[in-house]
């Protein structure tokens, strides 16, 4: 199965705790490209991301109440196709099944995933950003099948 993304993305920012700040100087840098996209972001973060830099930003809850899943479902539903997400590696979540599902979930969904200012610059400085782009979703019911069948 193939789905389109537009030209302008629908990017998806969160950052736990000990990364909001990188996120939002990440943001901050990036103003006048991510001012030409639909942002979206966890409660807190996205929140924040709108005071720094008077960037809209669609917010659902907070990671921890479930706005990791909010966001799971809209890359599921193809309302988000493109997710910043700074994590902490250094510290266990509460709530780390959530973030290790939207993980799972981005790449079920082939939509490109940064977890860190490297990957994000690297992503943001692509031709594709400001391209349409035609996704490749792998069938995996069909692989499922295949496998049950051997």
């Amino acid at each position: 199965m193939d789905r389109k993304m537009g030209k302008q993305k629908q990017i998806a920012l969160v950052a736990h705790d000990n990364c909001k700040k990188d996120l939002i100087e990440w943001v901050t840098k990036n103003r006048d490209i991510l001012s030409t996209h639909f942002l979206y972001g966890t409660g807190t973060t996205g929140a924040l991301i709108t005071k720094a830099t008077g960037l809209p930003v669609r917010t659902f809850l907070s990671g921890p109440l479930g706005g990791d899943q909010q966001i799971s479902a809209k890359i599921i539903e193809n309302e988000i196709d493109f997710l910043i997400f700074f994590w902490d590696p250094l510290e266990a979540q509460p709530h780390d099944p959530d973030v290790k599902a939207l993980l799972r979930v981005a790449v079920l969904y082939d939509i490109p995933v940064a977890t860190n200012r490297a990957t994000a610059d690297f992503m943001f400085n692509s031709k594709l950003l400001d391209e349409e782009y035609e996704r490749y979703i792998i069938d995996y019911s069909k692989r499922i099948k295949r496998n049950i069948e051997i």
